[in-house]
């Protein structure tokens, strides 16, 4: 087998996939193990924000290159997953990604998008491929707008998301967020892979270390949550950067054992 022979297989679920909760339509893509069709596994599933920019070279910015990296994960056997990608809505990006009110932006639709996630695209997925549908092994992430809304969706659904994947969060358009994971119960214990740059906004690294203090003392406190932070000095707000990170935080999150990340 040539290391392609590894790389995921791409569905494309539907190219105007209805959000009654939004009353939009978004594309909606599958990633799933190259071997998918020639098992009967059942597999983890991550849904991840901001489809365009995940495995597509041409995005505006770039891409995370995830079909890549699963590729070179699977050689190794440790790509046993299936990935939503879920496009973002362009100029309404911001606003769906927004958990809560803010002066500039409004009223924010996050809430409507993640009760979209819960009670329609979950279930549909789970229905339609093999996946392991407990908490343990449903996972969501993004990055920047798409990181806050996925931390915001584990905070507040801590029966639903068990792994968050988050890198880059925009929390300076939220700060309710450090207020509402001061009080976040995980029901069992959750797995949190905190990603920043030390080259992206003055405020953005001070913010993720000081959502990371919030979790380090929850932990201390006893409540279970097992947590990675990962900051790269030279990172800046970038793909290029999320893409070096993702099979790191795909190995933390989702092998059993954890690796060196």
């Amino acid at each position: 087998m040539t290391l392609t022979d590894f790389n995921p297989i791409i569905e494309t679920i539907e190219e105007a996939y209805e959000i009654p909760h939004l009353n939009a339509t978004r594309r909606i893509s599958a990633l799933l193990p190259h071997d998918y069709h020639l098992t009967d596994k059942r597999y983890p599933v991550l849904y991840l924000q901001d489809g365009q920019n995940l495995f597509n070279p041409m995005a505006q910015y770039g891409d995370w290159a995830i079909d890549k990296s699963l590729g070179k994960l699977a050689t190794k056997g440790l790509a046993d997953i299936i990935i939503i990608a879920i496009n973002h809505g362009e100029e309404e990006r911001i606003n769906e990604y927004l958990p809560y009110y803010h002066p500039r932006f409004g009223e924010g639709k996050g809430n409507f998008y993640i009760q979209f996630m819960i009670e329609k695209l979950i279930p549909y997925i789970n229905n339609k491929y093999r996946t392991l549908t407990n908490f343990e092994n449903t996972g969501i992430g993004g990055s920047s707008m798409g990181g806050l809304i996925s931390l915001h969706a584990g905070l507040s659904n801590p029966g639903v998301f068990g792994k968050l994947m988050i890198f880059s969060p925009s929390l300076w358009i939220s700060k309710k967020i450090f207020d509402n994971t001061k009080s976040f119960t995980p029901l069992k214990e959750a797995k949190i892979y905190l990603y920043a740059g030390g080259q992206e906004s003055e405020e953005h690294l001070p913010n993720a270390q000081k959502l990371g203090g919030i979790i380090k003392e929850k932990m201390i406190k006893g409540y279970h949550i097992d947590f990675h932070f990962s900051i790269k000095e030279e990172g800046n707000h970038s793909e290029i950067h999320w893409r070096k990170e993702f099979p790191k935080a795909i190995k933390w999150l989702f092998n059993n054992h954890h690796y060196d990340v």
